[in-house]
């Protein structure tokens, strides 16, 4: 009978966090983190104030908690998009397509690149995305370099790089570039890396 309570209590504490991440989204979005208040957060979410923060310290944590989601969301789709590229560039091309096209959709680049900066600071923002999205970056051309597919260059400086150009090129697209015209210049960046 206890194991049956505590499995039950642990869904509900789950769904409870999910409500709040998931009110918490929808309303960063739609207004901005500064703009949104705890109580619209625990009234859209259907949940107590204390509930939400029992799950987060505070507003700001639940963001954290927002981008993390979001972030891991973005990686999932790079990961899935270019696990069947014929080359090592092919997968970089098709990486970088997926992550502008993930990180475009359901607000992320709301989340992740316009207000992530300014909420959590460079450096954390780039600690969560280390974890996810530009995680496959590193590890695609970390393996591109190793194998030789591209040329010779510093690892570090290069992830930088590219995570910059792949985040400029995203919020082009947010502010409403086309894709198909974005993509190409994109590709060919990547082509200029090829050995």
């Amino acid at each position: 009978m206890q194991e049956k309570k505590a499995i039950s209590n642990a869904k509900r504490t789950e769904k409870t966090r999910k409500l709040l991440i998931k009110a918490g989204k929808k309303l960063f979005v739609e207004k901005g983190f500064a703009a949104t208040s705890t109580p619209e957060i625990v009234k859209a979410a259907g949940v107590t104030r204390g509930a939400l923060y029992h799950h987060f310290s505070d507003k700001k944590d639940l963001f954290r908690a927002v981008v993390e989601q979001d972030c891991e969301a973005v990686g999932i789709e790079i990961n899935r998009e270019s696990e069947d590229a014929d080359s090592l560039i092919d997968m970089l091309k098709t990486g970088s397509s997926a992550f502008v096209k993930a990180i475009t959709s359901q607000g992320r680049a709301r989340t992740i690149l316009i207000e992530g900066p300014s909420v959590l600071g460079q450096k954390e923002l780039l600690e969560i995305e280390d974890q996810f999205t530009r995680l496959s970056l590193r590890q695609g051309l970390e393996s591109a370099l190793k194998h030789r597919a591209i040329k010779p260059l510093a690892l570090q400086p290069l992830v930088e790089l590219v995570s910059s150009m792949l985040d400029g090129a995203a919020l082009k697209v947010e502010a409403g570039f086309d894709f198909e015209e974005i993509e190409p210049i994109v590709h060919a960046f990547i082509d200029g890396l090829a050995e």
